[in-house]
């Protein structure tokens, strides 16, 4: 498998969601200065002897930028999670609440990158914890080593990641919490994690400047292009709970372009994606204008109950849609072109959905 590393929030049935925060090695520049000279001597300038420089490698820069990329669309997208899975509906499951990789986690050409980087080895290690979920309220850290679930030891080198979900999904069955077992450190120490009920999609950093989003379902993908058009975590969380809602509502299913998205995700995720198939729209269909005003009225009720504001969303769209019109095709707006009539859409919610906050109504739909 050519990703990067996997991106999950969680250990979880099948897929996991996860955030990680990117380690910054700082350079060396220390010196030594000469001591001033007696008058009239003339001396010879000791030599400045300075420390070694500690400098990334290619691969080191390139994993640590993309690291700071999966950073905040996961901080972002933690509460569109943790505080949905009502609207989430058949999708909603229990999550650990936290991500563990090893440095087989990460394709060859970054494994020792992510060794440096991470001081990762053959042992799971927390890399990142869900926000506000049961594992973060129970103290687990990045860092931690992952050494047992329910007394069952986790394993260790290739294919741990996939091993230890195979493991866990039955454990975590009908249970509310789980005991783990981790190093910290020196120190060995059990905790009891509450499990989290949260909606259970995968949140993917797209490896493209295309400005575009994606959902098969089971995966949310926002591509780089996006994130950088995206002027704050407020307009960034527009996108992901859009794409949530797509998935909420089985639209891929309903639209037969499960497949077709499924693979446009499987290849941006690659380190280096066969950019050639993305020409055109990238083989999806235009979404029809009533679908996608059902993701609009979804998302905005997801993103109230997430505690972002709203206020924002028509403006924010628009601009998409005059900066990357439907002739960008493979831009957002050429799969999503029903701009006017989703302005109307959300012009008709926006003010029902802050009704319903001021007065502490429920927020569904």
């Amino acid at each position: 498998m050519e990703n990067l590393m996997s991106l999950n929030f969680l250990f979880k049935h099948r897929k996991t969601v996860a955030t990680a925060s990117a380690v910054t090695i700082a350079l060396i520049l220390n010196g030594c200065a000469t001591a001033p000279s007696a008058p009239s001597v003339v001396k010879v300038p000791a030599p400045v002897i300075t420390a070694p420089q500690i400098f990334d490698t290619p691969e080191q820069t390139a994993l640590k930028a993309r690291m700071v990329l999966q950073d905040r669309l996961y901080r972002i997208a933690a509460p569109l999670l943790v505080k949905n899975p009502e609207l989430c509906k058949a999708t909603a499951r229990k999550l650990l609440g936290f991500t563990a990789k090893n440095k087989h986690s990460f394709t060859p050409e970054f494994a020792d990158a992510a060794e440096r980087s991470f001081h990762l080895d053959e042992r799971l290690q927390v890399m990142g914890v869900l926000a506000d979920g049961g594992a973060e309220k129970a103290g687990l850290r990045p860092g931690d080593l992952l050494l047992a679930v329910e007394g069952k030891t986790m394993p260790e080198g290739q294919n741990a990641e996939r091993v230890a979900a195979g493991i866990l999904g039955p454990i975590i069955g009908n249970k509310s919490s789980v005991q783990l077992t981790i190093m910290r450190g020196t120190a060995i120490m059990d905790m009891n994690v509450p499990l989290t009920l949260a909606c259970a999609f995968g949140i993917e950093l797209g490896n493209s400047d295309n400005v575009n989003a994606y959902s098969d379902g089971h995966r949310v993908m926002i591509t780089r292009g996006m994130m950088n058009f995206a002027r704050s975590d407020t307009q960034l969380a527009f996108v992901v709970a859009r794409e949530m809602a797509h998935s909420a509502l089985r639209h891929a299913d309903r639209l037969r372009m499960s497949a077709t998205l499924g693979s446009i995700i499987d290849n941006l995720i690659r380190v280096h994606p066969d950019l050639t198939t993305m020409g055109g729209t990238a083989g999806v269909k235009p979404f029809p204008q009533d679908v996608d005003a059902a993701a609009d009225t979804l998302s905005l009720y997801m993103l109230a109950r997430a505690g972002y504001d709203i206020e924002d969303a028509p403006g924010f769209w628009q601009r998409l849609a005059a900066e990357y019109p439907a002739s960008t095709l493979n831009g957002y707006t050429a799969i999503h072109p029903s701009t006017t009539y989703r302005m109307k859409v959300m012009a008709k919610i926006l003010p029902i959905v802050k009704t319903k906050l001021m007065n502490r109504s429920r927020l569904s739909p």
